[in-house]
């Protein structure tokens, strides 16, 4: 089956309909992999396990949902062999590729040497790893705390920053997210994630400076390659939108919180709520409010982070600001369970003055894999990928933006893309669940897999391996025209 599939890679992609009912001319870019037989459990069995073993809160995309059995670069395959161009990457976590040759490389040969030592001892690779890191930050942004995923990094920068400057407020952004944690829930501000117990205790969440959705934005306001079509009064080097947000910003500051307060938390793009991004110089003002009121800025790169941006290794580069702390996570181990706080010699020699520990957070196998991935970023050119592709990208979708009523706005920077749906352009109304879903679906049937994001599911989320190429953009781009086109007929049919 595998081999077939092989054969079938370059063959116009309705020889490949997989029982759906969904038509295109797209070809699938060939793919010289040939993935292994799959031999676990039959697929209505992995469905029982999942129903009786694994909690329900871990839900799963589609109506009958994918079982995955291996990867390689941007591709995935099923249990029966069929392949699909993953364009969410493991929730933005697959940076340079499944299972990238030089990553599994540089893991199997740690695997035969150490796997785990405690931290209270020296060992190459932590020291290796911190060194290569810390070399890709500006100054003073020199100390680093590795952890083990984006949450617990968020948790740590939180309590740092309530440490260092021994005030308690923090502040973040509506729409933002930041984990799951107890602590961290208080900063996350999506109403899916929040459950019905006590969380957010000195956590303020201000207006979203969002230039599509929100009272203020229009065509000049945002730092990407495709800007809104709404209209607004701002004029190329002054942003009214920009000057109304930081006012309500400042809202927040004088009504909110006390006086001196502990820190300021962003994603220079927002992930989660659907790669949302704010006016330009938004953080550098707000930056400046925060530090006058003694706090610290954390920009949470656990998405933005490792050139996904394009024009930049790091998201807050992209602003013109330098954080007092960064987390990092996702595509830091391109799916490696790790992640890390970047932080100042001083903000860090605050955590020093009691334990704080970490069992796994630094261990060989993780900065030998954190190091590959780096490695592997910069020999690869992922960076430059991410911006030519990703800049290609958006304006090959904004094309189907001018198409669609229904595609209300395509944003994004390099490989961080979000395509926001509605019933129409004007009033800008989340376009139905049950719409999307079916676009969605029907993408996934033609090989295409994307995420979904914003407060209403109304965003798909295209964040892909950094490895993707334009040849595999014009697949994935005349997919989702298809299942715009196939819309369109549904509605007309009704």
């Amino acid at each position: 089956m595998a081999r077939r599939l092989r054969r079938l890679g370059s063959v116009a992609f309705r020889q490949q309909k997989w029982k759906s009912s969904v038509f295109t001319q797209a070809k699938m870019p060939p793919c010289d992999f040939v993935p292994e037989k799959y031999e676990s459990y039959p697929y209505e069995h992995m469905q029982k396990i999942r129903e009786q073993n694994i909690a329900p809160s871990l839900r799963t995309y589609y109506k009958k949902p994918l079982l995955l059995h291996q990867g390689h670069m941007q591709w995935l395959f099923d249990y029966e062999g069929r392949r699909y161009l993953d364009l969410f990457a493991g929730i933005v976590t697959v940076s340079v590729g499944h299972c990238h040759p030089k990553v599994t490389m540089a893991t199997q040969k740690q695997l035969a040497r150490l796997w785990h030592t405690t931290n209270i001892y020296m060992y190459p690779a932590i020291h290796e790893y911190a060194e290569k890191l810390t070399s890709l930050f500006p100054d003073p942004l020199k100390v680093v705390y590795l952890t083990n995923s984006g949450s617990e990094a968020n948790d740590l920068a939180m309590f740092m920053a309530r440490l260092h400057t021994h005030n308690f407020d923090i502040i973040s952004l509506r729409g933002g997210y930041h984990g799951g944690s107890p602590y961290t829930l208080g900063l996350t501000s999506l109403t899916p994630y929040k459950h019905g117990v006590a969380n957010g205790f000195g956590c303020t969440a201000t207006m979203l400076p969002d230039v599509f959705r929100g009272p203020w934005g229009g065509s000049h306001c945002r730092d990407s390659p495709v800007q809104t079509v709404r209209k607004c009064s701002c004029t190329e080097g002054a942003c009214h939108a920009k000057d109304q947000y930081i006012e309500q910003f400042k809202d927040t500051l004088n009504t909110s919180v006390p006086k001196t307060v502990a820190g300021f938390i962003a994603e220079p793009i927002q992930g989660v709520n659907g790669a949302v991004q704010y006016p330009r110089n938004f953080l550098k003002e707000a930056y400046q409010l925060i530090r006058e009121r003694g706090g610290l800025c954390i920009s949470d790169e656990v998405q933005t982070g490792f050139g996904r941006t394009g024009s930049h290794f790091w998201g807050f580069q992209t602003h013109g600001v330098v954080p007092d702390i960064v987390t990092l996570a996702k595509g830091i181990g391109n799916g490696f369970p790790m992640a890390s706080v970047v932080t100042t010699k001083e903000i860090a020699n605050s955590l020093a003055q009691n334990l704080h520990f970490n069992t796994f957070g630094g261990n060989p196998l993780a900065c030998v894999v954190g190091a590959a991935v780096l490695d592997a970023i910069e020999e690869d050119g992922l960076q430059k990928n991410s911006e030519d592709v990703g800049t290609y990208m958006l304006l090959e979708l904004a094309k189907l933006r001018d198409k669609f009523e229904i595609v209300g706005d395509v944003r994004g920077k390099g490989l961080m893309i979000g395509v926001e749906m509605v019933t129409d352009k004007d009033s800008r109304r989340p376009l139905p669940a049950e719409e999307i879903n079916q676009i969605w679906e029907d993408c996934k049937d033609m090989g295409v897999l994307i995420g979904r994001g914003g407060l209403y599911s109304q965003t798909f989320r295209i964040k892909p391996p950094m490895c993707i190429t334009k040849r595999d953009v014009d697949f994935a781009v005349e997919v989702f025209h298809t299942a715009l086109q196939r819309h369109m007929e549904r509605a007309a049919a009704k």
